[in-house]
């Protein structure tokens, strides 16, 4: 992309789950998650050419039901994690799994975005996450520094950490209780600290915890008007914290405060121009502050979810329930003004 103009993607189904392959250092890669009620449900895997504005797509059958979340293993690119919904006689069961990609989906191999003559792949179950103690899995988010084993749930208002090495009946590491006072939507962890951890639900906030003392939040964000649905850390910047609700919007935000780098109080152009005319003892030397990067509005329903490319650090996705997927930049003042 030689500007930051947004790029925009339509699926055909209602969507809501958007992960990137997270283990693909190379490509720029999405997976997306349908939902529909008359049609099997399928995964989008989205190549994006970043030089030529060009996406690509691969697509897996989910047959078991509408898909709720998506993430993908950080250690294998292969393996996925789904949460959906499954008929079971007269009520409907919310259920999560990990899965395999077939091996003959080889990284590369693609068709256009517009071709829909060309089979769909399946997928391999390798194991159920179900915990019914606790409630219904809202989503399942893998542990970013590790090997792959371990995983956090959502669980209505609690937040389980799994282990899959262990037996069923060991594997709740623990718990947080009433995290959001109502319903936990989505949570991630910092890539930089690995006691820390986001979480948003429908008190329209966005926490910040230190999972070694969990009986409050170190911050609390508030800059949405309705449920926020998904949070994510910036891989490699972890003051970058996206936000997506059904307000609408998708809002970049800078918490340089609980930040393991931070880089300041950001400012615009001007304010960036008159501070480089300034002598060295006239720069301000306030301490850094938590504050709004930027907020899309390129949706026109309900984002449920925001993600990060894996191989690109200043380029995201944000989804929104009409099948809309938006992939976006960083401001290049603000990319800018990181690196320098």
């Amino acid at each position: 992309m030689e500007d930051d103009a947004p790029v925009i993607y339509g699926l055909e189904f209602q969507a809501r789950a958007l992960t990137p392959q997270t283990a693909e250092t190379d490509a720029i890669r999405f997976l997306v998650g349908t939902q529909s009620l008359k049609y099997d449900n399928q995964i989008h895997i989205i190549d994006f050419d970043d030089e030529n504005n060009i996406i690509n797509k691969n697509v897996l059958l989910h047959q078991v039901g509408e898909i709720w979340h998506i993430s993908a293993s950080p250690a294998d690119k292969g393996v996925l994690a789904t949460c959906y919904n499954k008929p079971s006689d007269s009520k409907v069961l919310t259920c999560a799994a990990v899965w395999r990609m077939p091996k003959e989906l080889e990284p590369g191999s693609h068709e256009s975005p517009d071709d829909s003559s060309s089979p769909a792949h399946t997928l391999e179950l390798l194991c159920h996450l179900d915990d019914t103690a606790h409630g219904s899995v809202a989503c399942v988010v893998w542990e970013p520094t590790g090997d792959g084993r371990r995983v956090i749930s959502l669980a209505d208002s609690h937040i389980l950490l799994w282990d899959l090495q262990e037996s069923s009946s060991q594997a709740v590491i623990y718990c947080i209780e009433n995290a959001h006072g109502q319903l936990v939507r989505d949570l991630d962890f910092n890539p930089n600290k690995q006691y820390y951890l986001a979480s948003c639900g429908d008190d329209c906030k966005v926490k910040f915890w230190d999972t070694r003392n969990v009986t409050e939040p170190v911050k609390t964000l508030e800059e949405h008007s309705h449920w926020v649905w998904s949070v994510r850390y910036n891989h490699s910047h972890d003051q970058l914290v996206l936000t997506g609700s059904s307000d609408s919007r998708v809002i970049l935000s800078n918490m340089v405060s609980i930040s393991s780098e931070p880089f300041g109080h950001l400012v615009d152009d001007d304010d960036l121009s008159d501070q480089e005319e300034r002598r060295p003892e006239e720069k301000s030397q306030e301490p850094p502050q938590d504050s709004v990067i930027a907020t899309y509005e390129e949706h026109e329903d309900s984002v449920y979810a925001v993600d990060w490319s894996s191989a690109d650090p200043w380029l995201f996705a944000s989804l929104s329930y009409d099948g809309r997927l938006v992939i976006n930049r960083v401001p290049r003042a603000l990319k800018y003004h990181i690196l320098l």
